[in-house]
Formats: structure tokens, sequence, C-alpha cells
């Protein structure tokens, strides 16, 4: 009966399916029981690591280093540069010297120059971050080659490691490519590059000079994030091109007087967009002369324009109080009006 139920070729079929899905439940159940048994033994492991070695790394930020310390065998190195960029994170300064000298005596910078090389994605990131809060140089090649890499996440954190180590250095051979990664989101880059705005500025203002006009947008929204000041000669060559999206870039960073003339002419732009900008530029650099313009602009047919304008208007500079209150009684127009009264009443809310 047996056989002649085997011999069928669908029921063949059937069974033989039955027991590969029975090998294939047993052997997922394996698998589960070894991955719990291994996240069971690392989390033992992290556990004697930080019991281990953290009143150590306490007492080198109390500025008490111990004078010798226990070696660090391989199997604790992942969990304990864990540890020492949790505490990193939290330190600055002297503290963050301390706990580099502790690195540095461990061997720290050999061991992530390592991972660099040889390791998985997250122990390269590791290494990254081990070697940028050491700010060893010695592994310069190494970051470098991972900052040009496609991986978006791992090259920003090699961009900062190359920062930490060397801002100069690493402005003059990375500029270029971080204007050109769009990958890269901008207030991360910028807020790798806080500390060393200065080097930043020189090394933005030359590649100004020979970057595609979609680059180009991207390094003045960069100046803007990091406050660098472009200078006035070439905002103004910007503000007369024909790229909408340069000269709104170019605005949106004029502080100098030098420029109103410029500024003042784009509020006659077809594009609505710079108009915006225009206004707003105006209620940063505008004199007494600019009133009128920036009334005339509470007339425009787009919303925002109108909106921006009457900001512009009512926060000038030398706006004494109750002078915006005039402008909205002697204004002829009901709907330029409604604007100032709406931007007065935001202010005084505000």
């Amino acid at each position: 009966m047996v056989f002649s139920t085997l011999s069928d070729p669908f029921l063949l079929a059937a069974f033989l399916t039955g027991l590969g899905a029975l090998g294939l439940t047993l052997l997922l159940g394996a698998q589960i029981v070894i991955l719990r048994m291994s996240l069971r033994r690392r989390e033992r492991l992290e556990r004697a690591v930080i019991a281990k070695w953290r009143p150590l790394l306490m007492a080198a930020l109390a500025d008490a280093p111990p004078e010798s310390l226990p070696a660090l065998p391989g199997r604790e190195r992942l969990p304990f540069l864990r540890l020492w960029l949790h505490l990193h994170l939290s330190v600055r300064g002297e503290a963050s010297e301390a706990l580099n000298e502790v690195g540095y005596r461990l061997g720290c910078d050999r061991i992530a120059r390592d991972l660099l090389n040889n390791g998985n994605r997250a122990e390269r990131l590791l290494g990254v971050l081990v070697t940028g809060h050491l700010r060893d140089k010695s592994a310069w090649h190494d970051i470098l080659q991972l900052a040009s890499a496609p991986d978006s996440a791992t090259s920003l954190q090699a961009l900062w490691a190359l920062v930490q180590a060397d801002a100069d250095k690493a402005m003059r051979e990375m500029m270029p490519v971080l204007l050109r990664r769009e990958d890269w989101a901008l207030p991360q880059v910028a807020n790798i590059l806080q500390d060393a705005q200065d080097i930043c500025a020189r090394y933005l203002s030359d590649a100004l000079l020979q970057l595609e006009a979609r680059h180009l947008v991207r390094a003045l929204h960069l100046a803007e994030a990091l406050r660098v000041t472009i200078p006035a000669a070439q905002l103004a060559t910007l503000l007369h091109g024909d790229n909408t999206e340069l000269v709104i870039a170019a605005l949106r960073l004029a502080q100098d007087p030098v420029l109103l003339d410029d500024v003042r002419a784009r509020l006659a732009h077809p594009e609505w967009r710079v108009r915006v900008h225009a206004s707003k530029a105006l209620g940063r650099i505008g004199d007494h002369s600019d009133i009128p313009r920036l009334q005339g602009m509470l007339g425009d047919r787009q919303w925002w324009v109108r909106y921006r304008a009457a900001q512009a208007l009512v926060g000038l500079p030398f706006m004494r109080a109750g002078e915006a209150e005039a402008l909205v009684a002697a204004s002829g127009d009901r709907f330029a009006a409604d604007m100032l009264r709406h931007v007065l009443s935001e202010r005084e809310a505000g």
C-alpha cells in the first residue's frame, strides 16, 4: 500500500516536499538557538569588558590615569572600542585627550587601522570613528580612500576623521569631492566643518571660481550654513547671471551694502522666488531709500513676496517704534495694509 502510494509521482513529490519543509524548519530552529547563544555570549563579554575597563577609563577622565594597564585581548577589542567611543561622545578638551592617551597606550590606533583594511562595513565604520577621535594622521591614506567610497555613511564619517586629523589638508584634498557628493547631506557636512570655518572659507572661495553651476549652488548653500563670507565681487557676478538657483543662493548670502544696487535690481525679476529673496536681502542691508521699494513689493501678485517684503520692511534695523503702524495707516492698498498688520501681529505674538 505504501509502495503503491509512493509510486504515484504527485504523492511522492508532496511527500518529499514535506520532508524538505520539516528539514528546513529544524535547520531554522537550530540556527535561531545558535544565534541566541551567540548573542548571550556577546552580551556577557560586553558586561565583562565594561566592568573591567570602565573604572580605568573613568580614572583617566578624572586626571588619574593608571600607571599600568592590563592587556587588551583580541576578543575584547571591539567591545572596548565601543565603550571608549561612547565615553568620547560625552567629553571634550583635556578629557578627550586623556581617553586618547589610554587609546594609544593600548594600541587602538593599530587596531583601528586593521579594521579599516580588513573589517566588514560595521567594523570599518568603527575604525573610522576611532581614528578620527585619535586624530591619527598615520591612517590618512586609508581614510582618504574610504572618503571617496560610494557608501555615504562610511565616506561621510571618513571626511569627519580627516578633518579631525588635519583640517587644512582635509579641505585642500576633499573640498572638490564634498561639493560634488550630492549624497552627503549639507547639514551633516556643515556640522563636520563647523570647527574649521576659517580654513573652509579659504578653500571654498577658491572652489567657487572652478565649479559648474549645479555644484556652485551647493557650494553657496554650504557657505550659508557655515556663515562663510563670500567676496562681494563674486556675489555680484552671480546676481547678474541667468541661473535662477544661483541668483537665489547669492541673494541668501548678500550681507554687504556694496551689493545694494545688485539686490535692488532683482526686485523686478520674473521669477517670484528671486523677488522673495531680494526682499529679504533688502531687509538685511537696505537703507532708508529702500522703504518705498519694499512698500511697492507689498503689491506683488505672489503672496510670499508680499509676506517677505512686509517682514523685511517691519524688521529694518532703523525702523523706529510706530513707523510701521504709520505705514499701515498711510497705505492706500488694502491688501498691503492687511499684510503689514499680519506681520506686526506675528512680531507682537513672538
